[in-house]
């Protein structure tokens, strides 16, 4: 017995090379995001958690990531035609590895096991209110200074 023949229909579309594709997004994400945890783990290390005590770096580290994160993202929105690598790139990378909930997440969880659960209930709490606050008032300051430089 043979094998049935049949009409397969092929379908080809254009293969994009990997240099045209995602390879230079993927690339420049890690690349970023390397700089931004780089930056995250020596400030850490300038200024190191305390057993019990409030994670001051961290919530710092988020509270100025996301205040950048709003002036980037309203520059390059609406002032600025950027590179297709320059949002990725710094914006997910630099800024997406510099900013932090994994770690903000785990101090609590620490503050909590280590009988600390009102500094840990404060701190979460606190890091939301001063990061979102962060990133709304660095967009806003943003748009109006660009209000205010064109004619």
């Amino acid at each position: 017995m043979t094998a049935p023949e049949t009409d397969t229909l092929r379908v080809t579309t254009p293969r994009r090379s990997v240099l045209r594709g995602q390879g230079p997004v993927v690339a420049v994400v890690a690349l970023g995001g390397a700089l931004g945890a780089t930056a995250r783990y020596a400030l850490s290390l300038w200024w190191p958690l305390q057993p019990g005590g409030f994670p001051w770096a961290t919530f710092w580290t988020n509270v100025v990531g996301c205040a950048v994160i709003g002036v980037f993202m309203v520059l390059i929105t609406d002032a600025w035609a950027a590179h297709r690598l320059v949002r990725p790139f710094f914006g997910t990378g630099v800024l997406g590895g510099f900013t932090t909930f994994s770690t903000y997440a785990v101090d609590i969880q620490k503050l909590i096991d280590s009988g600390h659960p009102g500094t840990g209930l404060a701190y979460l709490a606190a890091t939301l209110f001063a990061a979102l606050t962060a990133v709304w008032l660095a967009a806003t300051a943003t748009r109006r200074a660009l209000k205010r430089r064109r004619p």
